[in-house]
């Protein structure tokens, strides 16, 4: 049975597996390029099967949707991450990896069915044209979105739009209504969740994705964090389910010196292709200490990366064993502005390991497996048969012993935290009760908590006292949740996210992480590794 403080994670960990689908591993802008595919002129079966339903069925019928059907049906008999994407999808999909998307620049969140700005991107159109943190939008446009019930994903499709265009939002600030003019933009996506130095000789990276600008914005995070005087460097890749592996590639020849075999790929219709470092990196003297924290959300190129420093003994691996995907898919362009993403090939570590897990089972079974990590199971106790079951060992070439076919596992396990929380503690979770008492706190408290100088002064001399916890108390019961009574267990990790996500409105995702991570038990295993 799955434990209970899994599920206050369960919507955010759930969709980040189905993405596992869509984009990991996905190679495009290399020397492989796009592809443009366009249909032979002599008809197939399954065209003249279309042309004789729109030409003979009983009823209307829209051919397009039966066409799309068809071609996702034969893409879900291949393998878990071949994929196709209508036209109308495709953009989105290529969003998330290309480092920008086509808006206006604001994160809100709906409160009591109302938008409220929680962070104006500096530079964006947003600022540009007044808004601000604390603003409630009323409408955008001629639609009325306030005291009505709608989704996050419902106000982003009204505010989202091509570059140039625009559009008028009407604000209420300061107890009046306001009406602001914008023209949407190209918005920077960073790649970088979080960068800062622990101490004066140790830094911390977090990578959430290797997309198009991850490598220029990783080595802009590293050049200022070596002349700081790093020496030792913990790279995150946690929950980074992969992308370019261009992006990968480039990062890991920061750490490897000058032609060492980083990854190479291989498939029936696609010849051994090498990927070798290939200049002086910023991080290859070996003096400079390295570990990269990885767990099961950590896909594709991260298992590149963490796979090519583990055989090379450049680093250590700490953590949870990794997703297990080494497809590659290149996206092939349809005629009609549509895409597949296609598996042409599979990755393979420097020691020849593969990285894919068994998909033959199906689909569902394949997803299923990494629910089954997070069972009570999935300790300390049987991290030997998980390495022996996923497939052939290998020997490093510092005599350490590797394994292949099923992820990377870990030079140091850390196991899931399989504490169970309260009832009342999961349910602040569920409603989204502490992400609005945060952001009310911070506008009330705005001037004493712009008086830290930063997230590390923040972390190190705020804490939710006792009085704002009562504060905290009396909020949820507006939300029908008492936490008067919870286990001490739980309420020091509410007060540990009410301070996290205080931190994040005003630093964004490092004060986030920086906060987060004092208590976090793979981050400490790193701290102490790489501090030997």
């Amino acid at each position: 049975m799955r434990n209970k403080k899994l599920q206050v994670w369960l919507p955010l960990i759930f969709s980040l597996v189905m993405i596992v689908g869509m984009y990991f591993g996905y190679q495009l802008g290399g020397k492989n390029g796009n592809k443009k595919f366009f249909a032979s002129s002599k008809k197939n079966s399954i065209q003249e099967a279309l042309d004789r339903i729109k030409r003979s069925y009983v009823d209307s019928v829209n051919i397009d949707s039966l066409s799309i059907g068809a071609i996702e049906e034969m893409m879900s008999k291949l393998d878990p991450h071949s994929v196709y994407f209508p036209a109308t999808e495709l953009n989105e999909a290529n969003e998330d990896l290309a480092g920008n998307f086509e808006g206006i620049g604001v994160e809100f969140n709906v409160f009591s069915d109302t938008v409220n700005i929680i962070y104006v991107i500096p530079k964006s159109p947003a600022e540009q044209s007044g808004l601000k943190v604390g603003d409630k939008i009323i409408r955008v446009d001629d639609s009325l979105i306030a005291g009505r019930e709608q989704s996050n994903i419902d106000v982003r499709k009204l505010i989202k739009g091509k570059s140039g265009t625009s559009l008028q939002l009407q604000i209420f600030r300061d107890k009046q209504l306001q009406k602001l003019d914008v023209t949407r933009g190209s918005i920077p996506v960073s790649a970088i969740d979080a960068a800062y130095m622990i101490d004066k000789t140790t830094g911390y990276i977090r990578l959430n994705k290797f997309s198009k600008n991850a490598y220029r914005e990783f080595m802009q995070n590293l050049e200022q964090m070596t002349g700081d005087g790093m020496k030792k460097l913990i790279f995150d890749l946690r929950g980074n389910g992969g992308g370019f592996m261009e992006a990968a590639t480039n990062i890991a020849d920061e750490f490897l010196s000058d032609g060492k075999l980083i990854v190479y790929t291989e498939g029936l219709h696609s010849p051994k292709d090498e990927y070798k470092s290939k200049r002086p990196g910023m991080f290859e003297d070996t003096s400079n200490k390295l570990v990269v924290l990885v767990d099961e959300l950590s896909a594709s190129a991260s298992e590149v990366l963490a796979g090519a420093v583990q055989d090379w003994c450049r680093g250590k691996i700490i953590g949870r064993r990794s997703f297990g995907k080494g497809l590659v898919q290149l996206q092939y362009d349809l005629s009609d502005g549509s895409a597949m993403r296609l598996t042409v090939a599979r990755y393979y570590t420097p020691k020849g390991r593969s990285i894919q897990r068994s998909y033959e089972n199906g689909k569902k079974v394949y997803i299923d497996e990494i629910w089954e990590r997070f069972s009570e199971t999935d300790s300390l106790h049987n991290v030997e048969e998980i390495k022996y079951s996923n497939g052939k060992a290998f020997k490093t070439d510092c005599g350490g012993t590797v394994y292949g076919g099923g992820g990377i596992m870990p030079d140091f396990f850390i196991p899931h935290d399989s504490t169970q929380f309260d009832f009342a503690t999961r349910r602040l979770f569920e409603i989204g009760s502490i992400n609005k008492f945060v952001y009310l706190f911070y506008l009330r408290n705005r001037e004493s908590i712009d008086k830290y100088k930063s997230a590390a002064e923040f972390n190190q001399q705020f804490f939710v006292t006792e009085t704002i916890w009562k504060t905290f108390e009396d909020f949820a019961k507006t939300d029908s949740v008492s936490i008067s009574s919870i286990p001490a267990k739980d309420k020091s990790f509410l007060q540990l996210r009410l301070k996290a996500q205080l931190a994040r409105l005003k630093w964004r995702s490092t004060g986030y992480y920086q906060v987060l991570n004092t208590e976090d038990d793979i981050f400490r295993k790193g701290l102490e590794v790489v501090s030997k």
